[in-house]
């Protein structure tokens, strides 16, 4: 069969990788599973977590993002990060510029998270299209303060931060430039771009987890709704969301309306999905964090199945699929379709 851009359909990474793991490991706590990002072992002492993650869909700094991303993965367990190894790999004919880019890149959103870059590999890749970036982050967390995405129980809220959309929208502001200009007010494209510098969930998550959040997850392909669904899925409980308390900002809300896409299922980095039981208040925790935090569902029991309430219409929550990100680039023409 002939795969789509993006993520494996769910089905598909059951079968053809959840399903080969090797030989279990009892240090393994968390292993590989449908909508854990990151593996969690325990080594003695604290806990060590980990994650990784490429940076294929995006054409600029993608030394920042790659750092940032992954680091999300971790703290979206409660950890916080500690170092990061990057795999770089440029196409033959790169100027050195682009290796310095890259790295600059990551050393600036190293810095900012405070963790070391502390290994990895980098080499010029004949056949490569563009520059591929991969992170692997290792964090620490107290055994006591471990979460999943699978910790989600009925009853729980599920509350999301910032609003949908982040990073697809500044990845389209800045690649569709030409398509977007005189389509949307220059101020308005600014404000897409500007987007992208709240890639990391790190201070939200930690802050959630210290507020006694069950699960936590952070948005990437698929958007907010195909996050949702992930969390549900790796929790066996049903879904009730919200779509119309899902926060959008304005310039993102502004993009998709002239892109035709769809910003609840747009690549969303820099947004956490963190349930919490009834009378847990993640609003609270957000404001500590300097974000906030907006309730968007509610976890219902497993036989109950996962729904998406728009006004008074209520509809299936579908399995996350191509990203929009995918789809909007290959009409206009940035990838094959």
């Amino acid at each position: 069969m002939s795969l789509k851009a993006g993520k494996l359909p769910p089905d598909l990474l059951r079968r053809q990788v959840l399903s080969r793991r090797g030989r279990r490991r009892p240090e393994v706590i968390v292993p590989a599973a449908l909508g854990e990002d990151s593996t969690v072992l325990d080594l003695g002492g604290d806990l060590c977590v980990a994650s990784v993650d490429p940076i294929t869909g995006a054409g600029s700094d993608i030394g920042w993002l790659a750092v940032h991303v992954s680091c999300n993965d971790v703290a979206a367990h409660g950890a916080r990060p500690v170092a990061v190894l990057l795999a770089v790999m440029v196409p033959e004919g790169s100027g050195l510029d682009v290796v310095e880019a890259i790295m600059e890149g990551a050393q600036r959103a190293a810095a900012e998270v405070g963790i070391e870059i502390a290994g990895g590999h980098t080499e010029v890749t004949p056949g490569l299209p563009q520059p591929l970036v991969t992170a692997t982050v290792i964090g620490r967390a107290p055994r006591d303060r471990v979460i999943r995405s699978a910790g989600m129980r009925p009853g729980d809220r599920i509350w999301m931060s910032k609003t949908a959309g982040l990073e697809g929208t500044a990845i389209l502001a800045a690649d569709l430039e030409a398509v977007l200009r005189g389509r949307l007010e220059p101020a308005v494209l600014e404000q897409a771009r500007a987007l992208g510098s709240a890639i990391s969930v790190v201070p939200e998550a930690l802050a959630a987890a210290a507020a006694g959040a069950s699960a936590m997850h952070d948005v990437t392909e698929g958007g907010v709704l195909g996050a949702l669904w992930e969390m549900a899925a790796a929790a066996g409980v049903g879904l009730e969301v919200d779509a119309g308390a899902i926060p959008v900002a304005p310039a993102t809300a502004a993009l998709c309306g002239v892109l035709g896409a769809d910003p609840l299922r747009l690549i969303s980095s820099g947004v956490l999905l963190a349930a919490a039981p009834e009378g847990v208040d993640l609003a609270a925790a957000g404001r500590e964090a300097g974000t906030m935090f907006t309730p968007v569902a509610r976890a219902l029991p497993a036989g109950d199945g996962c729904w998406v309430l728009e006004g008074s219409r209520r509809r299936p929550l579908d399995p996350p699929d191509s990203d929009e990100l995918w789809r909007v680039k290959a009409r206009f023409g940035e990838v094959p379709s």
